[in-house]
């Protein structure tokens, strides 16, 4: 969870999504805005695919924080299961139930099994909390990068993203008063199945142009250099056209740049960036590519292209 602003209306227009996410400091396109304002207005998840780092579940925390709501995070791996998503029963205050009302003589079977198997003893895990009330509001849940998760558990939030209920077999089904405000991540690791895709809005996020990865930059990073903060920009955009094994995402972008502030730099020196790469790139292999001739090279066009611009 989170710390919430007070509680909010939803934006009324595609003119105020965009507006609430500006905010908060997140520079989002029309058509972002557009997705977003229909999935609240229409109650329906919101389903976000794209490259690592572009700024995808930074979406529902500002959600949270801009609507005054609770945000809950599903954080999905491989191996994920009920369990650990939904709820699980606790097993040694039950035990101490059933021990005490041995010890006392008096077992009528069907009671204890009714007092064990109630609310007192379930331990409520993320997709529980997010269908319970709250006086804020539906909470945001997110669930992040679903495809890291196994089909198996993909096609169980099938019931959940529905109808906004759960089925616990000894309690019954759960249902929401209201549906959640859903977001749903992926990397695009794997194919999310059609039967997922069909309950949500959906919508690509690309990494930004340059004009809107500068605007982020300023905004993220305000105590950058114009001159620094362009640079970075055009170098990281560069670095995108090429083949690496994993292209920097806006959030390397922003610590990049906060690094290259911090070692008091007005704009792109070689030997700096080379000795800085691994804030920026996570492989050896792309850093030993880029480092040293080539990071100058990329260098050189970017102030090239400054020129002409």
């Amino acid at each position: 969870m989170t710390e919430t602003a007070s509680p909010r209306a939803l934006p009324a227009s595609i003119d105020e999504t965009l507006a609430l996410l500006q905010g908060a400091g997140y520079v989002a396109d029309r058509a972002l805005a557009t997705v977003l304002y229909l999935s609240l207005r229409m109650k329906r998840p919101l389903f976000l695919e794209g490259e690592a780092g572009v700024g995808k579940t930074e979406i529902a925390k500002v959600l949270a924080a801009t609507l005054g709501r609770k945000l809950i995070r599903l954080q999905c791996y491989e191996g994920l299961d009920v369990s650990t998503a939904v709820y699980e029963w606790n097993y040694p205050a039950q035990m101490v139930e059933i021990r005490m009302a041995e010890a006392s003589g008096a077992v009528d079977r069907g009671e204890l099994q009714a007092n064990v198997f109630s609310e007192r003893y379930l331990i409520k895990r993320p997709i529980l909390q997010a269908l319970e009330p709250d006086i804020a509001g539906p909470p945001i849940f997110l669930i992040d990068e679903l495809d890291r998760a196994d089909e198996a558990f993909e096609a169980f939030l099938l019931e959940v993203l529905a109808d906004a209920q759960v089925t616990i077999p000894e309690l019954g089904t759960i249902r929401a008063p209201e549906p959640p405000i859903v977001v749903i991540t992926t990397n695009r690791t794997r194919e999310i199945h059609d039967a997922l895709k069909r309950r949500c809005l959906y919508h690509w996020v690309d990494y930004p142009d340059a004009a809107r990865e500068t605007e982020i930059v300023r905004i993220k990073v305000p105590g950058a250099p114009e001159r620094l903060s362009a640079e970075v920009v055009a170098f990281v955009q560069a670095l995108r056209g090429m083949e690496l094994f994993k292209a920097p995402g806006v959030a390397e972008t922003l610590d990049w740049a906060t690094a290259l502030t911090e070692l008091d730099q007005l704009a792109l020196d070689p030997s700096v960036v080379s000795d800085t790469l691994g804030v920026l790139l996570k492989y050896q292999d792309d850093i030993a590519r880029i480092q040293g001739s080539e990071a100058r090279r990329i260098i050189e066009e970017v102030r090239t292209g400054a020129r002409r611009g």
